[in-house]
């Protein structure tokens, strides 16, 4: 599947352009519509097998299922202005209730199944949604989170007594004349909300448009392929996921247990997967399992992965054991909706994020704002010329993210090469990501300060393979003191739930944080004093 997109470069500007979008579909349809249509064309062919809980269903039953799920929403009179929340595993029916979704131009905001019941609240009052849709397992922390709002909760397995089931809106009749919405503002309209957290530790909700661009990077599947991705829905992998096997009329795979690198191995050999989609956590925790000399990965014809730090060990392991060069290391940004390049020459430049996608342009910019040319770090700036509705309900952050002339500031560091592939340094904003779950080093140190023997205090993330950012502390014990470095390990571990929070790359006892010239901690320092005194015990 090797080839190198066309791109062009001005010299003067210093902007790279990828290929202008082209086309598939008329380009008034939501994607509901186009969903809508595909499935009615293939209705016999599968559309979906969960490996866990040994469910398959046709296209046509899923389209019915989803018909089924809009009708409800209908018949509680939710219009498109309203929002749908989902915090939910990879199950049976989750994808109907996506795709009802869709078909009724309604946005929902996905949350991940990991957050605890504070950030959840956080969460939905920014959206306040009507509807929402969870495991049994999360009933109880999203009843609480959402007391305040008028919110009815339907449960998607394991349900609780006092939650509607799946099942009875799976029983809501479909009128023969079913026909999606079209949408009230086109196709600027909101397609779904994701998540991500603010700078100071604040939630924001992502919202992501009916544009066609979310499709750029999976134009090549076809009703042949089948597809997996461990992705839920609060990820844009999942979303992208979700979308593209609805459109393409590909099968696709799901599994709803916590990822298991083995169990993944055998997905892939069983189903014969094509298409794979995977965060670099686990790709490298399944490069590195004993089970994986004996895998037989060779009905794959294309790999993707992205979102965060990969070794080239781990990804030179994997593409041993592939038939071609199919290994494609994606960046991408969730406000952008899509992949903003996609790396299809891993052979030839392994760690680059490749060339700039269709439809989008790119830019380095120095801390000055200037413009830089090939192989000058800088941060990665990119346009993808398209309506974006900004943080929902925080116009504040929205103008800080993206500029009066349309270009989102990534906060990500990387340079172009000579030949126009990208290749990303390292982020510059504070943001961690531990197993995928984005969190801030101040999330942890806010909880750290709390400690009455604890003076001062730096968090920072310590890269491993498998999972990602590690928390790691630095820490000013206040004098006469006689706290312990596993003390505030056990502080951290007994004051949040969260596992994305805790300390798991250590703490260190110091007398003072390492401080830039103006007073302020200077973490990337502090770290770095981290790191030498770990090394030398």
């Amino acid at each position: 599947m090797g080839f190198k997109p066309e791109y062009t470069y001005d010299a003067e500007e210093k902007i790279w352009c990828g290929l202008p979008y082209r086309e598939y579909y008329a380009p008034d349809l939501s994607i509901g519509e186009i969903i809508f249509q595909e499935m009615k064309r293939h209705p016999k062919l599968t559309a979906q097998i969960s490996a866990t809980e040994n469910t398959v269903l046709t296209r046509e039953e899923l389209h019915l299922n989803s018909m089924r799920v809009a009708s409800f929403m209908r018949r509680l009179g939710m219009v498109q202005s309203d929002i749908v929340g989902i915090m939910a595993r990879n199950t049976t029916h989750i994808f109907a209730v996506v795709y009802g979704c869709f078909f009724n131009g309604i946005a929902f905001h996905s949350l991940n199944i990991s957050y605890e019941e504070s950030t959840t609240e956080k969460l939905f009052n920014i959206t306040k949604p009507r509807l929402i849709f969870c495991d049994g397992e999360e009933y109880e922390k999203v009843k609480s989170a959402t007391a305040d709002l008028n919110v009815m909760i339907v449960t998607m397995r394991n349900h609780h007594k006092d939650s509607i089931s799946i099942e009875e809106v799976l029983a809501t009749p479909v009128q023969d004349d079913f026909t999606p919405s079209r949408l009230d503002h086109g196709i600027d309209q909101t397609l779904a909300i994701l998540c991500s957290s603010g700078t100071t530790g604040t939630p924001k909700a992502v919202t992501i448009t009916n544009s066609r661009k979310i499709l750029n990077t999976s134009t090549q599947l076809t009703v042949d392929d089948v597809q997996y991705t461990h992705s839920t829905l609060d990820w844009i992998s999942g979303l992208l996921t979700a979308v593209s096997t609805g459109v393409y009329s590909t099968t696709r795979i799901i599994a709803d247990n916590p990822f298991d690198p083995v169990r993944l191995l055998r997905v892939i050999e069983q189903y014969k997967v094509t298409w794979l989609v995977q965060a670099p956590s686990h790709l490298a925790m399944m490069a590195n399992c004993k089970e994986f000399e004996q895998a037989n990965l060779h009905s794959i014809r294309a790999y993707l992965y992205g979102g965060g730090r990969c070794s080239v060990e781990a990804q030179h392991r994997v593409r041993s054991s592939l038939r071609s060069d199919c290994m494609h290391m994606a960046y991408g940004l969730t406000e952008a909706g899509t992949m903003v390049s996609m790396n299809w020459n891993f052979d030839e430049k392994p760690n680059s994020v490749g060339r700039i996608a269709e439809g989008f342009m790119l830019k380095i910019l120095n801390e000055e704002r200037e413009s830089l040319g090939p192989n000058e770090v800088g941060e990665i700036c990119v346009n993808n010329g398209q309506y974006w509705a900004g943080y929902f309900g925080n116009p504040e952050e929205s103008q800080k993210m993206r500029d009066s002339k349309l270009w989102f500031h990534t906060g990500d560091l990387g340079y172009m090469d000579d030949d126009g592939f990208l290749f990303i340094v390292e982020r510059k904003k504070d943001m961690l990501k531990y197993q995928n779950i984005m969190y801030y080093p101040s999330d942890v140190e806010e909880i750290i300060s709390k400690m009455p023997e604890v003076s001062e205090v730096c968090v920072f993330g310590i890269w491993n393979q498998f999972n990602g950012d590690e928390a790691a502390a630095a820490v000013v014990k206040k004098v006469g003191s006689q706290i312990e470095a596993q003390d505030i390990v056990d502080y951290v571990e007994s004051h949040t739930d969260a596992k994305y929070k805790q300390l798991h790359g250590g703490v260190i006892i110091v007398d003072d944080l390492i401080r830039s010239a103006n007073g302020k901690t200077n973490r990337q320092a502090t770290k770095a004093h981290f790191l030498d005194i770990k090394d030398r015990k």
